[in-house]
């Protein structure tokens, strides 16, 4: 995703005042006195990023009574969160680099990678106990929990073919969606909405979070190493098996998986499999399923037409399916 793509889908000029406001105050809320630490909790904020789930927040935030101050301190929230999860993803898949920098992990160490995710993690939860009440921290304390689990279910299937589509969908709305869905419902109690509003808008995140995911494993094997910005078919020699490849197995069977386990062996064979991903059948099916969960996001919102977002939320969906052509 491009932030010039998305500013233009999200024409909101005030959105992107807040934007700015949200960048300021992650680094307000990250300083310590320890300057050292300081140093290695703002690394990957300087790196800078998409900061999707800020502005999933901040959209949310319209629907109710726009108090910005509480809307941008939830943005910062979760993407404190997001961030601290970063570095431990990044220690866990000994990453060497992440939004172009080196990780965090290799520029200090494994031990001071986690430290100073833990103390985002912190941080996001003393912002929210401060400013937005105990529901929210709550919310992100649970929200952090699904993340664990679905990063933790994704590491146990690890090269493991013998699961499908339903349990790939499953590990997707807890290591992605269901930060994006609490994004959103941070956002909108941050703004008062009312119980209705704030569902139609969670359930919105959760589909279009889980399509976010898709179409990430779409380009993962459809783009170049250069516009990805790490080798492609990255998650498949790792191990990890997004949805093409689990259509790929209902579609081939033991042929395809043949090729596939033939990878752990033999990283160069990567381009075999590539092959296979990248056919036009592979592509479309897994469109299809991402289809489906855009049509319930879609369905999610029908309840909030009268919004001034309302057109903003359906374009933003439409991006990240086409995204992937």
């Amino acid at each position: 995703m491009k932030t010039s793509e998305i500013k233009k889908i999200v024409d909101i000029p005030g959105i992107w005042n807040n934007m700015k406001d949200v960048e300021k105050r992650l680094f307000t809320a990250t300083a310590s006195e320890n300057q050292y630490l300081t140093k290695i909790a703002q690394h990957l904020i300087n790196a800078g990023g998409k900061r999707l789930r800020p502005l999933v927040s901040l959209l949310a935030g319209e629907l109710g009574n726009k108090n910005y101050d509480k809307i941008i301190d939830a943005g910062v929230a979760v993407e404190l969160v997001h961030l601290g999860s970063l570095y431990h993803d990044d220690v866990i898949d000994k990453s060497s680099k992440r939004r172009g920098v080196e990780s965090a992990n290799i520029k200090w160490d494994s031990t001071l990678a986690i430290l100073g995710g833990d103390f985002l993690m912190a941080k996001a939860s003393e912002l929210a106990a401060d400013k937005l009440g105990i529901e929210s921290v709550k919310l992100l304390a649970t929200t952090y929990a699904e993340l664990v689990d679905g990063q933790t279910r994704e590491i146990e299937l690890s090269f493991n073919t013998d699961y499908g589509v339903d349990d790939y969908i499953k590990i997707v709305k807890g290591k992605t969606a269901s930060l994006i869905r609490t994004s959103a419902r941070l956002g909108a109690i941050a703004s008062e909405c009312d119980n209705e509003t704030i569902e139609a808008i969670s359930d919105w995140a959760l589909q279009s979070g889980i399509v976010f995911q898709i179409s990430d494993d779409i380009l993962d094997i459809t783009s170049n190493q250069k516009s990805l910005g790490k080798p492609v078919g990255n998650d498949i020699l790792e191990g990890t098996y997004t949805l093409p490849i689990h259509i790929a197995i209902n579609e081939y069977g033991p042929s395809f998986i043949k090729k596939l386990n033939s990878v752990r062996e033999n990283k160069e064979k990567i381009d075999d499999v590539l092959e296979i991903l990248r056919d036009e059948i592979i592509l479309k099916k897994t469109r299809d399923i991402a289809g489906k969960h855009i049509a319930e996001s879609n369905k999610a919102i029908n309840r909030l037409a009268e919004s001034s977002i309302y057109e903003t939320l359906l374009k933003l969906n439409n991006y990240l399916l086409d995204r992937t052509y």
